[in-house]
Protein backbone atom coordinates (compact mmCIF):
# COMPACT_ATOMS: atom_id res chain seq x y z
CA UNK A 1 0.00 0.00 0.00
CA UNK A 2 2.66 2.39 0.88
CA UNK A 3 4.31 1.87 -3.21
CA UNK A 4 0.82 2.50 -4.10
CA UNK A 5 0.40 6.08 -2.61
CA UNK A 6 3.74 6.90 -3.32
CA UNK A 7 3.13 6.52 -7.00
CA UNK A 8 -0.12 8.87 -6.52
CA UNK A 9 1.40 11.17 -4.22
CA UNK A 10 4.62 11.55 -6.90
CA UNK A 11 2.41 11.06 -10.44
CA UNK A 12 0.78 14.90 -10.64
CA UNK A 13 -3.01 15.99 -9.94
CA UNK A 14 -5.25 17.74 -12.25
CA UNK A 15 -8.29 19.67 -11.21
CA UNK A 16 -11.75 19.48 -12.90
CA UNK A 17 -11.16 22.26 -14.78
CA UNK A 18 -7.45 21.72 -15.77
CA UNK A 19 -8.81 17.69 -16.76
CA UNK A 20 -11.46 19.60 -19.06
CA UNK A 21 -8.96 22.14 -20.40
CA UNK A 22 -6.82 18.96 -20.94
CA UNK A 23 -9.35 17.14 -22.77
CA UNK A 24 -10.91 20.20 -24.95
CA UNK A 25 -14.41 19.91 -23.13
CA UNK A 26 -16.54 22.16 -20.78
CA UNK A 27 -15.82 21.83 -16.79
CA UNK A 28 -19.65 20.51 -16.62
CA UNK A 29 -19.18 17.71 -18.65
CA UNK A 30 -16.25 16.48 -16.40
CA UNK A 31 -18.76 17.08 -13.24
CA UNK A 32 -21.17 15.08 -15.09
CA UNK A 33 -19.38 12.28 -15.73
CA UNK A 34 -18.64 11.91 -12.52
CA UNK A 35 -22.25 12.20 -11.05
CA UNK A 36 -23.65 9.77 -13.73
CA UNK A 37 -24.53 6.98 -12.89
CA UNK A 38 -22.87 4.20 -13.25
CA UNK A 39 -19.86 6.85 -12.97
CA UNK A 40 -17.95 7.65 -16.06
CA UNK A 41 -14.88 9.24 -16.97
CA UNK A 42 -11.54 9.00 -15.69
CA UNK A 43 -11.20 7.23 -11.86
CA UNK A 44 -11.33 10.70 -9.55
CA UNK A 45 -10.65 11.56 -5.53
CA UNK A 46 -12.98 13.47 -3.44
CA UNK A 47 -11.33 15.90 -1.12
CA UNK A 48 -14.62 17.57 -0.08
CA UNK A 49 -17.33 18.43 -2.01
CA UNK A 50 -15.89 21.66 -4.30
CA UNK A 51 -12.28 20.32 -4.77
CA UNK A 52 -12.05 17.04 -6.79
CA UNK A 53 -8.90 16.01 -8.39
CA UNK A 54 -7.58 13.35 -11.19
CA UNK A 55 -4.27 11.35 -10.83
CA UNK A 56 -2.48 12.12 -14.15
CA UNK A 57 -1.48 8.39 -14.13
CA UNK A 58 -5.50 7.50 -13.91
CA UNK A 59 -6.32 9.81 -16.57
CA UNK A 60 -3.39 8.25 -18.98
CA UNK A 61 -5.01 4.95 -18.02
CA UNK A 62 -8.66 6.50 -18.72
CA UNK A 63 -7.62 7.73 -22.00
CA UNK A 64 -5.50 4.52 -23.22
CA UNK A 65 -8.55 2.25 -22.21
CA UNK A 66 -11.02 4.59 -24.66
CA UNK A 67 -8.06 4.46 -27.47
CA UNK A 68 -9.59 3.04 -31.01
CA UNK A 69 -6.86 1.68 -32.97
CA UNK A 70 -8.04 1.92 -36.64
CA UNK A 71 -5.91 -1.21 -37.91
CA UNK A 72 -7.26 -3.41 -35.06
CA UNK A 73 -10.79 -2.10 -35.85
CA UNK A 74 -11.40 -3.51 -38.68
Amino acid sequence: MIAETRGLLDGGWYTTEELARLLKVNPSTVRRWRTARPVQGPPFVQLSPRVTLYSVQDVERWLLSRRTDPDEAA
